[in-house]
């Protein structure tokens, strides 16, 4: 039998998981990917994610893809995986790629979402997808301060300290933020993120928002290159991960019957 590689576009709340990795002390979206997956194609089944989202970070659709010998074909594994599935995790869709294709090493654009419930009291239903700030929040700066973040910078200002990378520099297509009533979205769309950068962006946001940075203080907060200069690291149960778009869909090198259409 021959192996083909299948991509998958996986939607999750990530509330009761310990993040995207599979670890040793804790129930992981991959780690519940690989044993219903196994299961089903009777098979060791071993998942390679595009984003390895934190512990409580949700996602509408994160990308990835594993190898299998199963002649079950790659779109009808999406509806009988999500059969075995909990109802916190669904995948929107599967298909296959060629077999060297990898959801990491792609050029493609990521989004996420950053919600903040801005209110006097909390709302429960509201407690899983948003941080709540009950101080009042200067709009208007908040959105000029966004907008700095536009551009290819270098961001270790913005990353968590133990970031094991050489290279901190990313390009972000897009930053805006968009009042909805009371809620707060900062909509973010880059070629990569660092890790906790997008909650670090959102945290010194809030900061902007409250008045203790002002929205002119970004680019000198970039330059510094010094985490202590930026603002907190917002909670990550406020954060989405929206998709990707690759620049080449992997789908399309693909004839039907698993054919590797000519480049």
């Amino acid at each position: 039998m021959s192996v083909k590689r299948v991509k998958l576009v996986v939607a999750y709340d990530g509330t009761n998981y310990c993040g995207w990795q599979v670890q040793p002390n804790g129930i992981t979206i991959e780690g519940v990917l690989n044993r219903e997956l196994s299961k089903l194609l009777k098979e060791d089944i071993v998942v390679i994610g595009a984003s390895r989202t934190d512990s409580g970070v949700h996602s509408y659709g994160n990308v990835a893809v594993f190898d299998t010998n199963a002649r079950m074909p790659a779109e009808k594994i999406s509806y009988a995986l999500n059969q075995r599935l909990p109802e916190d995790i669904v995948v929107q869709n599967s298909c296959e790629v060629p077999p060297d294709w990898h959801p990491r090493h792609c050029n493609s654009r990521k989004t996420y979402e950053y919600r903040i419930l801005n209110r006097e009291f909390p709302m429960p239903q509201r407690r899983l997808d948003t941080w709540f700030v009950y101080r009042k929040l200067n709009i208007p700066a908040m959105c000029e301060a966004a907008r700095r973040f536009k551009g290819t910078h270098d961001f270790k200002s913005f990353c968590s300290v133990n970031t094991a990378v050489e290279d901190t520099t990313r390009t972000i297509y897009s930053c805006e933020l968009k009042q909805d009533g009371e809620v707060l979205t900062i909509r973010i769309t880059g070629s990569g993120f660092l890790y906790n950068m997008v909650r670090i962006i959102a945290g010194t946001l809030f900061d902007v928002g409250i008045g203790k940075i002002a929205p002119e203080d970004i680019p000198a907060i970039l330059e510094k290159k010094d985490r202590k200069a930026a603002g907190p690291t917002a909670p990550a149960h406020g954060l989405t991960m929206i998709g990707l778009e690759y620049e080449i869909r992997p789908e399309t090198l693909m004839r039907p019957g698993g054919k590797l259409t000519e480049k």
